[in-house]
């Protein structure tokens, strides 16, 4: 095989214009692997291993691994490098890292020959000369280069001949969720073929891995990264695995793989995407030692109407490409706006021009196709008024806020874009910062979007910060069409606005930003704090926010101490973990030093910006972290150091299965939340549960009536009947079980299903199961049942204690209580079910009727006649001499109900309720028979006998 090689080698060279260059280290590289066929081809190396060192002018890069762990959406990424110089003189080695621009470096550590270099990280001070440099090298930098969203770290030594030079540099950042994926990157650029490449990537998720994907490779410059149109399949060698909560992923190209991909040895980005599980809740809180991280990114919520002010250069400078694909990326996003948003268009270059002078215009087809003319119209044309865009935009939205009853709880913002500096004008930055500032006056937020390498990133970026927004930056021979649309989509669906996280002041302390203007689909909010009280053993989480016409509140308390089912000790790629790496602590001091760099760009203060600078460079240097003010100085190790080895950093995982718990699926301690909740809440006697079980409460007769429904599995009975007065249906479907043995029964039926329905002031309906509440008052709104949270609409409060009780309260004046029935192990003749109690009848008509409801407003008398002749009320304090007595009868709307006396355990858990037992399904107690009260679907709200009607 060897000598074939060689044969084709040497007649591609007399034949052709060979790449000898790589045919040269694709064979040296062979001949290493396999030391077998180096003996046998021993005679003929030698003399063409002179020829390939006289090629071969660099040192050859014998290996690249990268090897991450990331916990919790926090990545712990450690890259090691190998250069060998086989020359026979020294030769400079550059050793060269695309990192996310976000992450910050924690270590970097080299070793060439038998010497070792450590960096150690110190605060940033004025330039000066360093007598310490070694002659033979030059000091790592991650400012050398820079692409859109990464920094290339670059180190730079010279090797001795015949020896080599390894390179291990660590990396952290914390995942940021963005159109619903979290998205890992990996830069492979080792511009040259390697021996050995290898990527692995261990990701443990206690929440649950849903949606992992691994893109093809992605190559910035669209060129030699060898994807087919249309490919998605991940990229050759790559090797994908995963269980429910954790994941592995490795790619591990050989040099023909290499090739095929890219010659030059530049293959891309390798990529992973994923997402958690989650669901509308307070979110994901962890613990760890005494920190804690907060994952909130609520699902199945209406989106917010959105406010909306595009403003366009339209300078002279945009001519060509960048305005050719803002037309394109703009006329899909004003395809995506809703009906119920508003918008308006402003293009600038020396001049402004408004689409709609002095309003914003609803979404229509017309009001589209407008728009996408005048855009289509734009051409590009003189210079670059930046300040008086941004003046119009936010006079024209400030005063549509104001002229016009819009909803309260909308989202106004300004999409801004530009790809040139301030020409026009005020051309000053910092004018143009408190310009803006001051016209938008905190009322909404500004976006900003850079393209080009002209444009003035830190304005666009302090702009976006001082006004609660974002800003991109992209390369002008990108695809900037998509580019903006996918900035869009992040931005395009607002679904709360005003955010308020808070934890007890006496529990926590130095907590990251608690407040948030927005939440859009897709993103997420995060925050992180230290604990005071370690010895608590839970942590109450309110959060607050609007949602289109809800106030939302949803709480819950997090155990801190639990039993170990979290233990990750064991887990591929954690076990070689050395140091004390607590990932939440980590991601606590990463969240503060970034919200320090933000709070100091947006400052203008010199005293404040010293403050802040000083206390971001204090935790970066306590958590070894490359930030701006603070610089990887290297050191040599010492004349007897240890050859470098490669010491992976992973995170430590001491108590994490005692402390570690993520919200989904939590529930309350068995035995004592879920008693406090149903002590604390009002529950009447009133009420359908069980079997299920009727009960009546008269108390101003001071007695009660109960009575059984033997329905069948499916029925759906009608509880509660007032559409026409108060608007207001209850009905409850059946669920069947088996009898339990020797009974006379042949099967028992629960309620599975609740359903609330309203239509006064306006319609509404609740649905309520074991599991979960769909509330819908023209927009649905998703509740699960084992999360505290209270929802508020103008007419409609819904309060759940978890895994205990739903509250629902209709206009103040109506209050049904709904119990949670679970069974840790039920028996065959158990099913997991509801209760339904009603706590507050005030606000139903006279004329409300149902099971239940036809006797709210009615009286009912107990009659004896075993003891007297006369017919006489009988009050609770006769019920023991009357309790053996067969002859008790009730009087109900002139009919004689015989009914015997029993006493049954409510199902509240509570109390025991005396009550006179009507037999048969209720015969002659309720009006007609109980099929007369079968609803024919849950909607149903008739309420009278055949009556059929749906909200």
């Amino acid at each position: 095989m060897i000598l074939w090689l060689w044969f084709c080698w040497g007649f591609s060279t007399s034949a052709g214009q060979p790449d000898s260059e790589l045919m040269a280290r694709y064979l040296e590289e062979e001949l290493m692997a396999d030391y077998s066929i180096m003996e046998q081809v021993a005679r003929r190396v030698p003399r063409q291993a002179k020829f390939l060192q006289r090629l071969e002018t660099r040192p050859r890069m014998s290996e690249f691994t990268v090897k991450s762990t990331i916990i919790s959406r926090y990545s712990f990424t450690t890259v090691s490098c190998t250069m060998v110089n086989s020359g026979s003189e020294a030769h400079e080695a550059v050793f060269e890292m695309q990192i996310p621009a976000a992450a910050f470096i924690s270590n970097f550590t080299m070793s060439i020959g038998n010497k070792t270099y450590y960096g150690e990280v110190t605060g940033k001070e004025k330039k000066h000369k360093s007598d310490e440099k070694a002659r033979h090298k030059k000091p790592p930098s991650s400012t050398d280069g820079r692409e859109n969203g990464y920094e290339t770290f670059k180190a730079s030594v010279f090797i001795p001949r015949k020896m080599q030079a390894k390179f291990l540099l660590h990396y952290e950042e914390l995942l940021q969720r963005r159109l619903g994926k979290y998205e890992y990157t990996v830069s492979i650029r080792p511009q040259q073929l390697v021996g050995r490449l290898r990527v692995e990537v261990n990701i443990l998720e206690n929440s649950g891995i849903v949606s992992l994907e691994v893109p093809p490779l992605r190559n910035s410059k669209h060129k030699g990264n060898g994807k087919v149109e249309g490919d998605v399949s991940p990229p050759p060698s790559t090797v994908v695995g995963h269980t429910k909560t954790l994941a592995k992923v490795t790619f591990n190209p050989s040099v023909v793989e290499q090739t095929r991909i890219a010659r030059n040895g530049i293959l891309g980005d390798f990529i992973i995407r994923y997402d958690v599980n989650r669901e509308l809740s307070v979110g994901d809180v962890q613990i760890l030692n005494g920190y804690f991280v907060h994952y909130f990114a609520p699902t199945d919520l209406p989106p917010l109407p959105k406010n909306v002010v595009f403003v366009l250069d339209s300078s002279a400078s945009m001519v060509g490409t960048k305005l050719k694909q803002t037309k394109e990326a703009l006329f899909t996003i004003l395809q995506d706006l809703r009906p119920e948003d508003h918008f308006n268009i402003i293009g600038f270059s020396n001049r402004i021009k408004v689409w709609q002078q002095d309003r914003l215009v609803p979404v229509t087809p017309n009001n589209i196709r407008d728009a996408k003319k005048y855009i289509h119209n734009m051409s590009p044309t003189g210079g670059t008024n930046i300040n008086g865009a941004l003046q119009t935009g936010a006079k024209l939205l400030n005063d549509y806020i104001a002229q016009n009853d819009i909803d309260a709880r909308s989202v106004s913002l300004i999409i801004f874009l530009t790809d040139g500096r301030p020409t026009v004008g005020e051309t000053q930055s910092s004018k143009i910062l408190s310009n803006t500032k001051d016209a938008i006056r905190d009322k909404f937020c500004l976006f900003t979007i850079g393209i080009g390498n002209d444009v003035d990133h830190r304005l666009l970026e302090r702009m976006a910060l001082e006004n609660c927004g974002m800003t991109r930056h992209f390369q002008e021979d990108e695809d900037a069409a998509s580019h903006l649309k996918g900035f869009y989509d992040e931005i395009g669906t607002p679904l709360l606005s005003d955010i308020r996280v808070d934890y007890p002041e006496d529990n926590v302390e130095q907590v990251t930003q608690n407040f948030f203007p927005n939440y859009f689909n897709g993103s997420e909010i995060i925050i992180a704090g230290k604990l005071i009280n370690r010895t608590s053993d839970s942590l109450h989480v309110e959060v607050t926010a609007s949602n289109s016409k809800k106030y939302i509140l949803l709480k819950t308390d997090v155990a801190i101490d639990l039993p170990s089912r979290n233990d990750i000790r064991g887990v591929p790629g954690l076990e070689d973990g050395k140091g004390d790496k607590n990932y939440i602590e980590r991601a606590w001091s990463y969240l503060t030093i970034k919200e320090l760099l933000n709070s100091r760009l947006k400052s203008d203060d010199n005293q404040e910006k010293d403050y802040l600078m000083e206390k971001a460079k204090s935790m970066a240097l306590t958590y070894n972290f490359v930030t701006p003010f603070t610089v990887l100085k290297m050191r040599e190790a010492g004349l007897h150091s240890e050859p470098l080895q490669e010491e992976f950093i992973s995170p430590s995982t001491d108590g994490i299965g005692e402390k570690l718990q993520s919200l989904q699926g939590h529930k309350a301690p068995p035995g004592i939340r879920r008693q406090q909740d149903k002590q604390r809440i009002k529950i009447s006697k009133t009420s359908a549960d069980g079997d299920p079980h009727f009960v009546i409460d008269f108390p101003s007769s001071k007695f009660s009536i109960c009575f059984n429904i033997d329905g069948e599995p499916g029925d759906i009975l009608r509880l509660v009947s007032d559409h026409k007065e108060s608007g207001v249906t209850v009905n409850g479907q059946l669920i069947g079980a088996p009898a339990p043995p020797n009974g006379h029964k042949k099967h028992r039926t629960y309620f599975s299903t609740i359903t609330i329905l309203s239509n006064k002031p306006e319609r509404s309906y609740l649905e309520i199961t074991p599991k979960r509440i769909i509330l819908d008052d023209g927009e649905r709104l998703l509740l699960s049942c084992d999360r505290s949270a209270i929802v508020r609409s103008r007419s409609l409060e819904v309060s759940i204690s978890a895994n205990s009780n739903i509250t629902v309260t209709i206009r103040d004046t109506i209050s049904f209580v709904i119990l949670i029935h679970h069974y840790k192990k039920p028996a065959p003749y158990q099913r997991d079910h509801l209760g339904f109690y009603i706590s507050n009848s005030k606000g139903l008509s006279s004329v409300s009727h149902g099971l239940l409801g036809q006797f709210l407003n009615h009286e009912v008398k107990l009659l004896q006649e075993s003891l007297n002749t006369s017919h006489q009320q009988v009050g609770q304090n006769q019920t023991e001499a009357l309790q053996p007595n067969p002859t008790n009868t009730l009087k109900v709307k002139g009919r004689l109900v015989p009914v015997v006396w029993k006493q049954r355990r409510i199902y509240n858990g509570q109390q025991e309720v005396d009550c006179w037992f009507a037999k048969n399904n209720a015969d002659k107690l309720i009006d007609g028979s109980y099929k007369d009260y079968l609803a024919s679907h849950p909607f149903d709200t008739g309420n009278s006998f055949g009556t059929i009607n749906s909200l």
